[in-house]
């Protein structure tokens, strides 16, 4: 099956490369990669000009941030599977693209998810969390479980089905997504036990300062999806705390 990839991407000089040479050495031989940077003023652009050769769709023009950047990419996008890399982060192998092909045609899934890793933008090598995912139920979304966004891939039927990212959030859209996904239909879901992607700690959703920010956000999020906003949180706020307990792997 063909995997469309995308990247979205906005001054991110120091990592972009990084994160396009871990897509472009998957042993996956079927992508297509969308990468739509939002008028870069750093030199991404041009770094990401350089593998023009390589890359599918590379749009670079203003936007109003990253789910409208997300939204453009699932436009173009005209794979099998749709999933998400973004500019700070990586491919945990270069084999993890041909396991998530595998699962979705072993196991007639609509949407595969993994596991993930949050290391130290300074220090890779440093791992702060780690993302564990779990088997799915339905019933966990509503308690505050969520698999970690970038490692959920799904079949083009699903996102005709759950609709483009909401841009009135600018934090909480992903977990909207991941909510309609999981909760609001019923796919059938598979949960992959791989690490997927390695993540850089320091983006937007992963300071602390945005925090407060966030769970205003999210609470508006799963009051529209008619969950007890409080409980639902509270649940998710304290599914977190293991990641930073077992950081070894």
């Amino acid at each position: 099956m063909t995997v469309s990839l995308i990247t979205t991407c906005f001054n991110r000089a120091n990592t972009i490369e990084r994160t396009i040479q871990s897509v472009l050495s998957q042993d996956h031989n079927n992508v297509e990669y969308i990468v739509i940077d939002g008028a870069s003023t750093d030199g991404s652009a041009e770094i990401i000009e350089r593998y023009s050769d390589r890359i599918t769709h590379f749009v670079s023009e203003p936007d109003n941030g990253m789910y409208e950047a997300i939204n453009k990419g699932i436009r173009l996008a005209s794979g099998d599977i749709i999933g998400l890399i973004h500019s700070d982060d990586e491919f945990y192998s270069q084999t993890i693209l041909s396991k998530i092909d595998a699962a979705f045609e072993q196991s007639g899934a609509d949407i595969v998810y993994g596991n993930g890793i949050f290391v130290d933008m300074n220090n890779p090598r440093k791992i702060i969390r780690n993302w564990i995912s779990g088997k799915y139920k339905r019933t966990k979304v509503k308690q505050g479980w969520l698999p970690l966004h970038p490692t959920v891939y799904a079949k083009r039927e699903v996102f005709e089905q759950c609709r483009l990212y909401d841009e009135s959030y600018k934090i909480a859209a992903d977990s909207d997504m991941l909510v309609r996904m999981l909760y609001n239909h019923h796919f059938k879901v598979y949960y992959l036990n791989e690490y997927i992607v390695r993540m850089s700690m320091g983006g937007i959703s992963t300071s602390f300062k945005s925090q407060i920010y966030k769970w205003k956000e999210d609470l508006r999020m799963y009051r529209s999806h008619n969950f007890n906003p409080y409980w639902t949180l509270g649940g998710k706020i304290l599914s977190k705390i293991p990641q930073f307990l077992k950081i070894n792997v």
